[in-house]
């Protein structure tokens, strides 16, 4: 049966450098790229297809941020009956957050709830397939427990979103391996480390990163995830894509390391998550779904 992987984010960063990877471990899958715009889609597929010229790439638009974006894609993707692989790439970095169009805070919707709710949109595709399925979700060392509560679990009122998020993330991880596991549906969590991408670049005037790149190499011979390159931060994503997933761990994130001589590996870390506060959090998240969902009723099945 066909490997089919979609990868959103994959305009860049480490999307873009997890597409190129993947193809070079199997050039057999179909790869479905998903970014927000036809633009980025078409110049994102041109750009593997220049390396990888019997590949089978495909393309959807989607916005995560933007619920009306998620349900017409997951309805395009039910129309074509072919996904097994479902993998997160990058979000949104900055702690800076506002509402969106919906009424969520951009940060929660964009890292975690447009995912969440592609997921459950996609669970008759995921779920019940003579090979196992697998999400496999960008996390972050910065997913504290400290940034995330439950009361204010969009993170409205706090000045930590990307870490709310990020450790959101790591909640949902954990449910959904509890819920799915039996149905063949195994999730994962990842960090790529420190990777210099395009978002990165834009925290900092050019100058000052022309100072810090030296710096930052170096600090690499003392610190393992200063991966540094898109590249080296899908080591962990790729990992994952190779192995057995219902033999993994999975209150463990899988994190993308480099050594000073650039060796990739990847390190398991366990997870330290209350799997009770997990499975309230979970409950909030189908409560929410509930109640947005409401005003997309055209774009249901």
């Amino acid at each position: 049966m066909e490997r089919v992987v979609l990868v959103t984010g994959a305009s860049g960063g480490v999307g873009l450098a997890l597409c190129r990877r993947l193809l070079e471990e199997d050039g057999r899958i179909h790869l479905c790229i998903a970014c927000r715009s036809a633009q980025k889609s078409i110049a994102t597929r041109d750009l593997i297809l220049a390396a990888h010229p019997a590949a089978q790439v495909s393309t959807v638009e989607v916005d995560l941020g933007n619920l009306a974006s998620v349900l017409r894609v997951a309805r395009e993707l039910r129309c074509r009956k072919v996904l097994h692989m479902l993998t997160t790439a990058e979000g949104i970095m900055t702690q800076t957050d506002r509402l969106n169009g919906d009424g969520l805070q951009e940060v929660f919707a964009t890292n975690l709830f447009g995912h969440f709710i592609l997921v459950r949109q996609l669970e008759s595709l995921l779920c019940g397939n003579e090979n196992p399925s697998r999400l496999i979700w960008t996390s972050s060392s910065n997913a504290r427990e400290s940034a995330f509560s439950l009361s204010d679990y969009q993170h409205a009122r706090g000045k930590e979103s990307y870490s709310s998020s990020k450790y959101a993330t790591d909640l949902t991880s954990v449910v959904l391996n509890r819920k799915f596991n039996k149905q063949g549906l195994y999730s994962s969590v990842v960090c790529p480390g420190l990777v210099m991408s395009n978002m990165t670049y834009s925290i900092l005037p050019v100058f000052l990163w022309k100072l810090l790149m030296p710096i930052m190499w170096l600090i690499r011979f003392f610190a393992k995830t200063y991966t540094l390159t898109p590249y080296n931060g899908a080591e962990a994503h790729v990992w994952l894509f190779k192995q057995k997933p219902e033999y993994l761990d999975a209150l463990v994130k899988y994190h993308s390391c480099t050594s000073g001589l650039g060796k990739n590996y990847v390190e398991p870390r366990k997870i330290v998550v209350d799997e009770e506060t997990a499975e309230k959090f979970y409950q909030k998240l189908l409560e929410l779904e509930k109640q947005v969902l409401e005003k997309y009723s055209d774009l249901l099945d």
